[in-house]
């Protein structure tokens, strides 16, 4: 990798991956002196207000929490309910995480698969068992199946606070955090208490309450309503250790272009 970035003919450096990634190639470049733009990890946090339609809330937390098998930068991971609908949320959210159906990704049945690799299903496993060692309450899953491959059932780890593992780090497979706020207010601060600023979301029946949130969302990119995405016609990357600069849209292609000034006098 150094010698890739050091090369005289490469001018900028752009990456997808971890935070420790992101850091060693961010040093190489800077000591080149040559830009980056770096898309890191995220932890990325929906606020469930309490006139959200919770059918749709939990339909949209399942299949953001398991797209992809979990395994997705932008995907669902933190969910901050207002205590009013919390117990009904969760319950409703447990069945959905509950039917949907685990197995092989060629049968055209499953929900979610295995994960990429066995030490990754090993290192989430831990995660959980260490929240849960903190005070966090397993509702379902946690359990490693019986299976030939990286399987992880759809786990849920509710009653999370900020110093637990679920809460504090990213969770990189099928496991769901819920997490209890005291009003809209206190939904915002829990959000934003993270070292991560990718993505985000607002869950609520009235959009213009959702934007107003939004708008206090520290993360690159928040959505009402829907799931975070990447679309090419938005500018797309993360704050805090979630990275700097932007992909995508007139602002991607900005990144790696010279802005030159010239004045004819």
């Amino acid at each position: 990798m150094n010698s890739i970035i050091e090369n005289e003919h490469i001018v900028a450096v752009t990456l997808t991956g971890s935070a420790p990634a992101g850091q060693s190639v961010a040093s190489i470049a800077g000591k080149n002196l040559k830009k980056t733009v770096l898309e890191l990890g995220g932890s990325d946090a929906y606020i469930v207000l309490e006139d959200a339609d919770l059918e749709k809330a939990t339909e949209l937390a399942t299949y953001g929490r398991l797209q992809n098998n979990g395994q997705t930068c932008i995907a669902a991971k933190r969910f901050i309910v207002l205590e009013g609908i919390y117990d009904d949320f969760l319950k409703l959210f447990t069945e959905k995480m509950q039917a949907a159906t685990m197995g092989a990704p060629t049968d055209e049945n499953t929900y979610y698969g295995p994960l990429a690799r066995l030490d990754l299903r090993d290192e989430l496993h831990e995660q959980v068992e260490k929240t849960i060692s903190q005070g966090g309450k397993l509702v379902i899953g946690g359990k490693i199946p019986n299976l030939k491959g990286a399987y992880y059932p759809a786990t849920i780890l509710a009653d999370l606070k900020p110093g637990m593992e679920a809460f504090d780090e990213e969770l990189f497979g099928p496991v769901a955090s819920v997490i209890k706020a005291e009003d809209e207010a206190h939904a915002i601060e829990l959000a934003n208490n993270s070292k991560f600023g990718l993505g985000s979301g607002v869950i609520t029946e009235n959009k213009e309450r959702g934007e107003k949130v939004a708008l206090q969302l520290e993360a690159g990119s928040s959505y009402v309503n829907k799931l975070v995405g990447s679309d090419p016609r938005l500018p797309f990357g993360g704050i805090k250790t979630s990275g700097y600069g932007r992909e995508l849209s007139s602002y991607g292609i900005r990144e790696f272009t010279n802005t030159k000034t010239i004045w004819i006098d």
